[in-house]
């Protein structure tokens, strides 16, 4: 049995999971508990803010593991382009696990809820402004970051429509003639 220490955090880190792969909307307060092995009443006691303060804390525990992957995997290469493509794999190993239901763990969460709760917006610029910072430090440009983040969103978007690792390997390899290196 868990201990009861554990249930706020088991909380969390359900809800991310579940958001992720299928939204803000499409997840139930019940299914969360449920799946997370935690009674009825402890969710008003550790979230009283109710479901918005819960995404907001997954967004962010969601947001902080990625970040922390992505700052492991480009501290350990130092080829930009090597980096970013490993970082790529990465990605592609999680889409491939989840069976293509879990891409980015935030735009699942920005596309279904930012723009009616602001609490959830904040939330997921601050975890895509962290992951920028991330990049930015290691190609040295903040516009490039930019272009990297969105085209790494993108392309994790059309492989799971597609059920397909394709878009990564395309957008890694461009990322490689970007940044002036290649890939290989």
């Amino acid at each position: 049995m868990p201990r009861r220490t554990d249930t706020r955090q088991r909380m969390v880190r359900t809800a991310a999971e579940l958001f992720r792969a299928q939204g803000y909307h499409a997840t139930g307060l019940n299914q969360v508990l449920s799946e997370g092995g935690a009674p009825k009443g402890s969710l008003y006691f550790h979230f009283p803010g109710g479901k918005e303060q819960l995404a907001v804390e997954a967004v962010g525990l969601a947001g902080s593991d990625l970040r922390d992957a992505l700052t492991a995997v480009l501290a350990a290469e130092p080829d930009p382009a090597k980096a970013l493509s490993q970082a790529l794999e990465l990605l592609g190993r999680q889409l491939l696990a989840s069976d293509f239901r879990s891409g980015c763990p935030i735009a699942t969460v920005a596309l279904d809820a930012a723009a009616d709760s602001e609490p959830i917006r904040v939330a997921c610029e601050e975890v895509y402004t962290s992951w920028q910072a991330v990049i930015a430090g290691h190609v040295g440009d903040e516009d490039l970051a930019t272009v990297v983040l969105a085209a790494i969103e993108g392309a994790l978007l059309l492989a799971r429509t597609r059920r397909s690792l394709d878009p990564l390997h395309a957008v890694g390899a461009r990322l490689g003639a970007l940044l002036g290196r290649p890939t290989t």
